[in-house]
């Protein structure tokens, strides 16, 4: 996420750690670093020249120059200034209503209005325990109906049907009248878009909007648009009310212009960001989070709430037993943490969230991925329940016929045992277990990070 940003803005302040002082020269040269960073990363000029300009104004001051730790608290200024930017805290949907309380969700064609649909209901089940109705008014695409009612199996809502034949209005305020029979207590409804922002869309949703009266109108964009996006939530905020926008497919966004953009621009929070295209890959969004780890300071907090939610404890615990038995951490064992590892979004998704992988050269980035990770639990499965759990057995044969089960080389099975072996010693030596003794790191890290500074004054590496 936003990783050529992270870059350009780490190594333009990097450059001022370790200097006893700072000139005022030193200090403009480092804002003119950013202020290009930012505009090749697509941000609206208008918020680079208020961000700089905001920077400079205390940056210049007393405070920086005659400090002990310069860079340190220039560092933090410009950390403040891009949560200030990108709304300060995290703006919550607002259920504060007579339910069912209706939710429009509006937005541009391919911008993942219906997955989001599906995703925050998803997220309301599941973390708020609400009954919610998903109804789909997009009656231009048959597909945008029938993927709807597919996602809403899966996340456990109901389902309003709705035909192509039919106005857009009179289904909503349908869907709206079965919801309070059902006793609904949150009611999505999934707009129909167009390819760019026109009158027929924007009278559409008016409409609706109308005929339900939505008590939170969430815009949908694209993150990769960059400005555009926030452009784009500007011109559909001047034909409805909208209340928050939803930043979608994050995860493949390098730059982070909208991100940066979309509040100043269009003076809504974003409340929500879609980090992947399963449901579950819907986050809150934290300001203050997001600036961290766009200076590569990591996401402590955040990574701390992907254990709790997306570890099975039950069989952390279970792990943690055994190894405290002496029986040993065989291949079952690593396969288990390796699947763990992808459920929070793979090793990519970790690196992104630890404190001080923002020192991290690109290269070495670059050889660090999930597929290896894939590659290793399909070594693993295509074993015997034997070989799993006496991994000293596999040899020659073995090796070539796991190889051919799993379609990789020979080589693959050796780098396997061999990380097999490294884990089998490390967790020996942690006597709390795998992730128990991870998620007791991740909290004594959490308490020892300031907010808005480097760890460790610029690089400290985790420890684990």
């Amino acid at each position: 996420m936003f990783e050529t940003l992270t870059d350009k803005l780490s190594s333009s302040l990097q450059r001022l750690s370790g200097r006893g002082r700072l000139t005022e020269d030193a200090i403009r040269e480092t804002l003119r670093e950013v202020r290009i960073a930012l505009l090749e990363a697509d941000v609206a000029l208008p918020v680079v020249q208020k961000f700089i300009g905001e920077i400079s104004a205390k940056a210049v001051g007393q405070e920086v120059l005659q400090s002990l730790t310069p860079s340190q608290v220039l560092i933090k200024i410009v950390h403040d200034e891009l949560v200030s930017i990108m709304g300060s805290q995290n703006e919550q949907l607002d259920l504060r209503a007579q339910a069912p309380v209706v939710i429009m969700v509006a937005g541009l064609q391919g911008s993942g209005k219906t997955t989001s649909t599906a995703k925050l209901a998803r997220q309301l089940i599941n973390d708020q325990k609400k009954r919610v109705m998903v109804v789909s008014c997009d009656v231009y695409r048959p597909a945008a109906i029938d993927q709807l009612k597919t996602l809403a199996a899966q996340v456990g809502a109901e389902f309003f049907p709705s035909e192509t034949s039919q106005d857009p209005a009179d289904i909503a305020r349908a869907a709206l009248k079965e919801a309070r029979q059902k006793m609904i207590d949150v009611l999505l409804v999934d707009t129909a878009g167009r390819l760019h922002v026109d009158e027929a869309m924007m009278e559409e949703a008016r409409r609706i909007h109308q005929a339900v009266s939505p008590h939170e109108t969430l815009f949908v964009v694209d993150s990769m648009t960059g400005q555009d996006a926030a452009n784009t939530a500007a011109a559909f905020g001047a034909a409805l009310e909208l209340t928050g926008v939803i930043l979608t497919k994050t995860d493949g966004d390098a730059r982070g212009g909208a991100a940066l953009s979309v509040r100043e621009i269009t003076g809504k929070p974003i409340k929500f960001i879609g980090v992947g295209e399963k449901t579950d890959a819907l986050q809150p969004f934290y300001p203050e989070r997001i600036a961290s780890r766009i200076l590569g300071m990591g996401d402590v907090l955040s990574l701390v709430e992907d254990v709790q939610k997306k570890v099975d404890q039950e069989k952390a615990q279970k792990l943690v037993n055994k190894m405290r038995k002496g029986r040993g951490f065989d291949l079952e064992d690593f396969r288990g943490q390796l699947e763990q590892m992808m459920n929070m979004g793979g090793i990519s998704n970790l690196m992104d969230k630890l404190p001080g992988m923002g020192q991290i050269s690109a290269p070495m980035k670059a050889q660090v991925d999930d597929k290896s990770t894939r590659h290793m639990i399909a070594l693993i499965n295509s074993m015997t329940p034997q070989e799993r759990r006496f991994p000293d057995i596999i040899r020659g044969s073995r090796k070539k016929r796991i190889a051919q089960g799993s379609g990789l080389e020979v080589q693959a099975i050796n780098r396997l045992l061999k990380q097999h072996t490294q884990m089998q010693k490390m967790m020996k030596k942690m006597s709390g277990g795998g992730m128990g003794k991870m998620m007791k790191q991740l909290n004594r890290l959490q308490g020892q990070l300031p907010p808005g500074m480097m760890p460790g004054g610029g690089g400290r590496k985790p420890p684990f």
